[in-house]
Formats: structure tokens, C-alpha cells, sequence
């Protein structure tokens, strides 16, 4: 009779881990079930703009580009990239670190030889996305990667606002979302938020008035509002009037949030929107860019008592949606040139076949080339959402 102890999974050894020691256990891991000459974990900075090697926490090495070569082209491509090297007895594979749609980074490993066949490279990004979920739920018991990602200092107001974001991507089978913010070391009051259910998306985007920890601290009342009504299960127009109420019975109307309120039904694709205030909703169907004209109602926080009425509009497989603070479209370049709807479609035009997270991110990287490539002065928020929709014969699930 076989009583030999069973081998732990990598996964489970990795959960067993203390938070700081992931990246020395990862090594370890991969040398004695890969073969791994050795290892790099790099997490993309605040400003996706570079990978940042983590190396002796919390210092990192030199960051390499988020964009370019093998390590950047993995990232933004996310699929896994097989480098070449100088050394011929070695190959440098570079998988994407991603959560549930969420892009962390990406992790190099050496191999010997050409031990980089497909089955291999296979099991390496499975062994990659289950350190990227251990990454993620270490964030809550230590700073050490939160550090990791940063090339400078966060200013206070930016610091609480990354902490009140659920990440920067999510990916079911229905719908792909990518976000980003700028500037990502000094944001203030723009905020997205977003949460699913077997059968409903809801995603919020929101434009707190004001610059720095005013800003910062009125969006937090009024995403913290927002949660509190949505996970007591009302309606989203009801949402707005209890946030709004709040903001209110806070700053008197003297301070408020424009927010866009959206609750997706993931069965026929029917959207409920609530437009208090003024981020815009742009869809992409086909090589076609509408704007999708709500009606305006008011900030939330601008009056008291104000209520709310919800509009619905179609989405369709294949459609994408792109909502823009006014960071984004109320934005004048230096000779006075407002970033209109003419550049926007351009972007939007030439980024179509680019992941969501990548759309929304050259779409803020237009509006810093718009204003001389100088830094933004108010807060610009992109989120990028992709349709798929629900097959036939899939609905009402529960899964």
C-alpha cells in the first residue's frame, strides 16, 4: 500500500507563504518543479507606464517599459512571450500577472536550454496567476508591494483614492473593463467603482468638484455611500438620492460629485443609467462612436432631497463602451483648444482592436500629448468597457 504523503500544490504553498516571503518562495518553487535558473516578479507602477522589478523589498531595480519589449509586450498583450537570449543553454519567459481581469505585472522566469515548450509555458502562467492572487491578498496584510509599484511618492489625496478602488480591470465572460487614471501619483477626486452579481454589473464613475484631500475626502463619502445603498439591494436611482442625501446633509451644497450611475443586466444586455452630473458615455459599435445622450440631472450633493430617474439603453455583443470624466473632455491645451469628441474618435478609432486596458490608457495618453505633454491639471478618469454578452441557453445561471 502506497503511504507516501501527497505533494502540496504550488498554489498551497504559496497561500502557506508568509506575505513578504512570496517572491523568495515563488523562486524556490519554480527552480525545483521548473528547473528555473532564477526569477523576477515585476508589478507595473501606478502610472502603468513601467514595470518595476521587486527585488530586496521594499526597494525594486531598474523598471523596464510596460509597453516595450518582451517583458512590455507580454503586459500589454497579455499572452506569455519566449526571449531568445544571448545565452544559447538559456530562455526568458515572461508571463502576464493577471487577477480576474486585474493586470498586476509580469513574472520572468530563466529555463535551461529549450525547456520553454508550450506545455511548460503553460503551466508556468498558471503558476504565475496563482502568485498574482496571492499578491493581491497579501496587499491587506502588508506595504511591501503597494511600495514595490511606486517610481516616486504618492501625495495623501492619491493615496486614498488607489485604496478606494477595486482595481484597475475586471473579466467575466460577458464583459471586459479597463481603467485608468491620471495623474496616477497625485489624483484627486475621480474615482470608478464597479461591482457584479450571477446576473448584474453595476459600475459608477465619479468626478468629486476640487483638487487634492477636499476632493479626495467628498468622493470617498460619496463611493462609500453608494456601496452602502447598493449592497442593501436597492434600485439605482435610490442609490443616487441616498448618496446624494448624504453629500448634502455633509457639505450643504456646497461641495458635490457628478457621478455616472450604470447597472448592466447581464442576461439581455439592458442598461440602467443614472446621469447625475458630467462624466460622458461614449459606444464603439462596429467602426461607428456615439456619444450616448442621457439626460443630465444633478451632481450628487448639489441640492437637497433631489430625485433621480433612471434611462435605459441597448448594449450588443462586440459593443464597447467608453466613459470619460470631465478631467478628460472639459480639458484646453495650451492655446486654448478644448479636447473635443473629433480627437477622441480618433482614438478610439485606432485603439479598437486593443485590450480595454489599453484603450483607456491611450486615450488619457492623447490627452497629455493634447496639452504639450506637460502634466494634467485636473483629474482624468477613462474607463473602457467590452460587451460580449451572454450566449443562448446560458441565462439565469446563478453561476
Amino acid at each position: 500500500m502506497n503511504t507516501a504523503e501527497p505533494v502540496p500544490s504550488a498554489e498551497a504553498l504559496l497561500r502557506a507563504a508568509p506575505p513578504h516571503a512570496l517572491v523568495a518562495t515563488a523562486g524556490r518553487l519554480l527552480a525545483e518543479r521548473f528547473g528555473a535558473l532564477d526569477m523576477t516578479l515585476l508589478l507595473a507602477d501606478y502610472g502603468l507606464s513601467v514595470l518595476q522589478p521587486v527585488t530586496h523589498l521594499p526597494h525594486t531595480g531598474e523598471p523596464v517599459s510596460a509597453h516595450d519589449g518582451p517583458a512590455g509586450t507580454a503586459f500589454t498583450s497579455q499572452n506569455p512571450v519566449v526571449e531568445i537570449t544571448a545565452d544559447p543553454a538559456t530562455q526568458l519567459v515572461h508571463l502576464p500577472i493577471t487577477v480576474r481581469g486585474d493586470r498586476l505585472g509580469v513574472l520572468s522566469v530563466r529555463v535551461p536550454g529549450s525547456g520553454a515548450d508550450p506545455g511548460t509555458v503553460l503551466r508556468l502562467c498558471d503558476f504565475a496567476t496563482g502568485l498574482g492572487h496571492e499578491v493581491a491578498t497579501a496587499g491587506r496584510d502588508t506595504d511591501l508591494y503597494l511600495q514595490a509599484r511606486r517610481t516616486r511618492r504618492l501625495t495623501l489625496a492619491a493615496e486614498m483614492q488607489w485604496q478606494l478602488l477595486p482595481g484597475r480591470g475586471c473579466a467575466r465572460d460577458e464583459y471586459v473593463i479597463g481603467a485608468h487614471l491620471e495623474p496616477a501619483y497625485a489624483i484627486g477626486g475621480d474615482n470608478f467603482d464597479w461591482s457584479t452579481s450571477a446576473d448584474h454589473l453595476t459600475l459608477t464613475v465619479t468626478d468629486g468638484m476640487g483638487q487634492g484631500i477636499e476632493a479626495s475626502l467628498l468622493t470617498g463619502l460619496a463611493v462609500g455611500a453608494l456601496r452602502n445603498a447598493r449592497r442593501a439591494g436597492i434600485g439605482l436611482a435610490d442609490q443616487a438620492c441616498l448618496a446624494d442625501q448624504a453629500l448634502y446633509s455633509q457639505y450643504g451644497g456646497k461641495s458635490y460629485a457628478s457621478t455616472l450611475l450604470l447597472r448592466f443586466d447581464l442576461d439581455t444586455g439592458t442598461v440602467r443609467a443614472v446621469d447625475a452630473g458630467s462624466p460622458q458615455l461614449y459606444r464603439q459599435r462596429g467602426t461607428t462612436v456615439e456619444r450616448v445622450e442621457l439626460e443630465a440631472q444633478l451632481p450628487l450633493g448639489m441640492f437637497e432631497e433631489t430625485n433621480y430617474e433612471e434611462q435605459t439603453f441597448q448594449v450588443e455583443p462586440g459593443d464597447r463602451l467608453v466613459v470619460i470624466s470631465s478631467g478628460v473632455h472639459r480639458t484646453r491645451s495650451a492655446d486654448g483648444e478644448l479636447f473635443g469628441e473629433t480627437v477622441l474618435r480618433q482614438i478610439l478609432g485606432a485603439t479598437r482592436q486593443t485590450q480595454p486596458h489599453e484603450a483607456a490608457r491611450s486615450v488619457v495618453a492623447g490627452l497629455i500629448e493634447h496639452v504639450g505633454g506637460e502634466g494634467l491639471l485636473a483629474d482624468a478618469a477613462v474607463v473602457c468597457l467590452d460587451w460580449r454578452g451572454r450566449p443562448a441557453g446560458e441565462a439565469r445561471t446563478g453561476r
